[in-house]
């Protein structure tokens, strides 16, 4: 029998296995970073919701998490994964990493992205008399959205990336694929199938977001 007759049901299930990490880990990140992001850029003094203590808090998170390695941070909350998900191997426990590092990377990108918007046309929204909370997500975040969607692309990239990493303590997917029958049994024929599988999902994604970003920016 052709070793790939045995390793292809594999194979399908380890790409079944990226997608299911990436979707779940990206829908949860996207909207706590959001959410966090606009947090940073509203309390930060001078803006919106000026509001040291919030703002240092959370910028002092973000700068705690965001550096450390991603193969060294999947161990380092093993304990916060298994409180959450009763085990830290398999696809579910490889999920609680990858979103947490996400969320602060994904805050700090909706920061730095609403915070280049145009000073002016906030000015202008508050001279109008529209409400702050208004301002925020009617104004400044709607004129940050093609960029904001750049930055989500760029995430989603990264997000499986992290996913391969996850493979190295037994997370599942494509990462696992490729260490087990690719470089443990030195076949590295099934290497290059995962690392071209990869390669095209990143370029979807990339596509598809650059279709984004170039749609909104031509409205």
């Amino acid at each position: 029998m052709n070793k790939w007759d045995t390793l292809t049901p594999v194979l399908l299930q380890s790409i079944g296995e990226t997608v299911y990490m990436v979707a779940v880990s990206l829908l949860i990140s996207g909207v706590a970073g959001l959410v966090i992001g606009a947090l940073l850029y509203a309390t930060r003094p001078g803006n919106l919701f000026e509001n040291r203590v919030v703002f240092a808090i959370a910028n002092l998170v973000i700068n705690v998490i965001r550096p450390i390695p991603f193969i060294i941070f999947l161990t380092a909350v093993a304990p916060v994964t298994r409180a959450v998900t009763g085990t830290t191997l398999g696809t579910d426990a490889a999920i609680v990493p990858i979103t947490i590092m996400a969320t602060v990377v994904i805050a700090r990108v909706v920061e730095q992205n609403l915070v280049a918007v145009d000073p002016g046309t906030v000015e202008a929204a508050r001279a109008v008399g529209a409400r702050r909370i208004g301002v925020l997500f009617g104004v400044v975040i709607p004129e940050a959205l093609a960029p904001l969607i750049l930055g989500y692309t760029f995430m989603f990239i990264a997000v499986v990336d992290m996913s391969a990493m996850a493979g190295y303590i037994g997370g599942g997917g494509l990462g696992n694929f490729a260490i087990i029958y690719g470089y443990q049994q030195f076949n590295q024929q099934a290497t290059w199938v995962t690392v071209a599988i990869i390669v095209v999902i990143v370029q979807a994604g990339q596509l598809l977001g650059n279709a984004l970003a170039h749609r909104i920016l031509r409205r």
